[in-house]
């Protein structure tokens, strides 16, 4: 296994005028290839990918805003703000174009991003994306954020964690569970907040606009992820004039912590094909 990556930080500055810093991870040579992670997370859940990658790509993994050691974002938070941060970062390290890969809210940045700014990628992955939740769903992530307003942080990492691995917590995934707990339990609670209460209301940002979205899509989820769901994802790359949609059988939503062979493999025959310029179009798969 290869060494834990030191952090550095880049500068970027932020919509409301404040001198902010992004924490990051970098390894590997060739091809970018840049991680967002999720709400509550920091770059360090992309481990397993930056180990499984970094031979042939320049990978790099960053907290975004309000999360890990990089600075909160505005009060008033918008996608545009998370998509800023990655254009800084890239620009920053001089880094032109990049295979760009985002986890849930991970995945709407990365979404906006290559929405916004198409040149700067080679491909998007959007894993455990969500897309036009039902009222239902809509609800429940409306009273979580809220619950994250009112400082219930603690009762709010506990429902993730079951809605993430199940109740009890399987055996073979304890070491993934209590990484995550740390993360959720120790990530800044006004970062977290402002963060998830964009999250809470941008599963339509990108709707009617995802047919314009000009470069190769991959959209992947867990079979078992009830937030972000099969449904989404197939919808999803129905859209995109060049997606493609997996599902991956038996998984959850942090599919990349409890499963990061297969999701490896999945990203790893995505961006292979992308750079082979052999993309295909499948509208829902169950291979990996």
């Amino acid at each position: 296994m290869r060494p834990m990556l030191e952090t550095a930080m880049s500068p970027h500055v932020l919509r409301n005028g404040v001198q902010g810093t992004t924490r990051y991870r970098r390894d590997g040579r060739g091809p970018a290839a840049i991680f967002i992670h999720g709400v509550g997370m920091d770059g360090s859940i992309w481990s397993p990918q930056i180990e499984a990658l970094a031979a042939g790509h320049d990978v790099i993994a960053y907290d975004m805003l309000g999360h890990g050691g990089t600075t909160r974002p505005p009060s008033d938070a918008r996608l545009s703000d998370y998509a800023d941060q990655l254009l800084s970062l890239m620009d920053d390290l001089g880094v032109d174009k990049a295979h760009v890969v985002g986890h849930s809210m991970g995945a709407l940045v990365a979404l906006e991003f290559a929405l916004t700014h198409p040149e700067r990628c080679f491909s998007i992955a959007a894993l455990n994306a969500v897309h036009c939740r039902t009222p239902e769903q809509r609800a429940a992530v409306d009273a979580r954020a809220q619950a994250l307003a009112d400082g219930a942080a603690s009762a709010s990492a506990e429902g993730a964690m079951t809605r993430w691995f199940g109740d009890p917590v399987p055996p073979h995934l304890t070491a993934q569970a209590d990484k995550v707990r740390r993360l959720l339990t120790s990530v800044d609670p006004i970062g977290y907040a402002r963060t998830y209460r964009l999250f809470a209301h941008s599963d339509d940002a990108h709707n009617g606009r995802l047919e314009g979205l000009a470069v190769p899509s991959l959209f992947a989820t867990g079979e078992l992820d009830p937030n972000s769901t099969p449904a989404m994802s197939e919808a999803m790359a129905a859209k995109a004039p060049n997606g493609r949609c997996e599902i991956l059988r038996g998984e959850r939503h942090v599919m990349a912590l409890t499963a990061p062979d297969t999701v490896n493999r999945c990203l790893s025959a995505f961006i292979d094909t992308v750079e082979r310029g052999e993309l295909g179009q499948p509208t829902r798969a169950t291979a990996f």
